[in-house]
């Protein structure tokens, strides 16, 4: 078997393994022959398909015609899908060991010491009578965009985020972002990229979003984030380089990782320090007036809480806890109410997206460590388009943080 026919297998593989978990089929804007004979095929058998797998991964260590960025690619996600067609066989994986098969990442509970220092901090930024909780309540109340003006507030931030991209990074000219804004959903936005240089992105309106977290969410699903990274890579890793297998998005793999630990920190690279006070501007064009200062500090120190929520997977599906003491879990830790508590766990309990809280934390915290790890003719911009335009896997940069050398930049 050579590369070719393998990367058409694994292309195969994950669209038969859509039919049995709907959702797990991101995007795929690849050949429509491929989706249209998949979906003549009988319902295959997930363990079929988790031993089909099996079988491609040893297929490709034998093959010598496929780039080694692309192998490692193949043999990270081949590892991903066969877990997952195990579980939905009904085989018991232990949730550590399918977080590591999904993501190469291993997981541990984060310090509460950690957390302390973040609520002393926050109790400083926001002095006052009540207790912490009631007074970061009553602070997000200020900060919260109207419902009539988040439509608005989306697009006028959307605009401003993609004349910034624009500036730094060639995008096709036919590019386009359509928004919606949706309920009953246990996300707060999602990007549904639709091939061709288009995405619509869906934004929650049940969470009541606010001036703090509407920069990040756009930033994060549209300029730099998931928009722009699907745009680069059909235009460069596809359509230039000839890299098939990219055309396909599984939710539950390496790619998950890669692709929300950069958008969420895509505000940090094209607007970065001084984020708060440059949303002030734009939202005071539509009437709404915020402290963009002293968001971005409390902002800052909310970055503290990062691995509660990745704490709280862990008690649930690792440690077994009761669903009600996750949910004091977060409201004591992340200071929110019990219903945005119980939404966060709907999230976690969700069989498709269980373990998918792992890709922000984890995600967030190698990346940003990839990107403070360059050299001094490196800068931000330049390489967090790598990030955009490269196949890159976690394990890969965990061993360039590791070993503390920064990676030259492709010629």
């Amino acid at each position: 078997m050579d590369g070719d026919s393998i990367v058409r297998e694994y292309l195969l593989l994950g669209l038969r393994l859509g039919r049995l978990a709907p959702g797990l089929v991101d995007s795929f804007t690849g050949d429509r022959a491929l989706r249209r004979r998949v979906d003549d095929e009988p319902r295959p058998h997930p363990a079929n398909l988790a031993d089909r797998a099996a079988v491609l991964r040893r297929e490709l260590a034998r093959v010598d015609d496929l780039e080694p960025e692309r192998r490692r690619f193949l043999d990270a996600h081949l590892t991903a899908v066969e877990t997952t067609a195990r579980k939905l066989a009904g085989v018991r994986v232990g949730f550590v060991d399918e977080v590591r098969a999904y993501f190469q990442v291993d997981i541990a509970p984060g310090h509460p010491d950690t957390y302390r220092r973040a609520h002393a901090e926050l109790d400083e930024l926001l002095p006052g009578d009540g207790s912490l909780t009631a007074r970061l309540a009553d602070h997000r109340a200020l900060d919260e965009v109207p419902p009539r003006l988040l439509a608005p507030a989306v697009h006028a931030l959307s605009s401003a985020l993609r004349d910034r991209v624009r500036e730094r990074y060639e995008l096709p000219a036919e590019e386009v972002v359509e928004y919606e804004v949706v309920t009953d959903k246990p996300w707060s936005g999602f990007n549904y990229y639709l091939g061709g240089f288009r995405s619509r992105v869906a934004v929650n309106a049940d969470l009541g979003h606010r001036v703090s977290n509407l920069p990040h969410l756009v930033a994060h699903e549209s300029y730099p984030g998931h928009h722009t990274e699907h745009c680069r890579k059909e235009v460069g890793l596809v359509g230039k380089r000839g890299h098939a297998e990219q055309a396909l998005f599984l939710i539950n793999t390496p790619q998950c990782l890669m692709a929300e630990g950069m958008a969420e920190l895509g505000l940090h690279a094209v607007v970065g320090r001084g984020w708060g006070r440059w949303t002030e501007e734009i939202m005071a064009d539509l009437g709404v007036r915020v402290d963009g200062e002293l968001v971005e500090r409390v902002e800052g120190a909310l970055a503290g809480l990062l691995t509660v929520r990745q704490d709280a997977a862990l008690m649930l599906h690792d440690r077994r806890a009761h669903p009600d003491d996750v949910v004091d879990f977060l409201r004591r830790w992340l200071l929110v109410p019990e219903r945005r508590a119980r939404h966060m766990l709907r999230f976690l309990a969700d069989p498709l997206w269980r373990a998918y809280t792992t890709t922000y934390v984890e995600g967030v915290r190698l990346i940003r460590a990839w990107l403070d790890l360059r050299s001094p003719s490196d800068t931000l911009s330049d390489r967090y388009l790598r990030l955009l335009d490269e196949p890159l896997m976690p394990r890969t940069l965990q061993r360039e943080v590791e070993a503390g050398v920064p990676r030259l930049p492709r010629d």
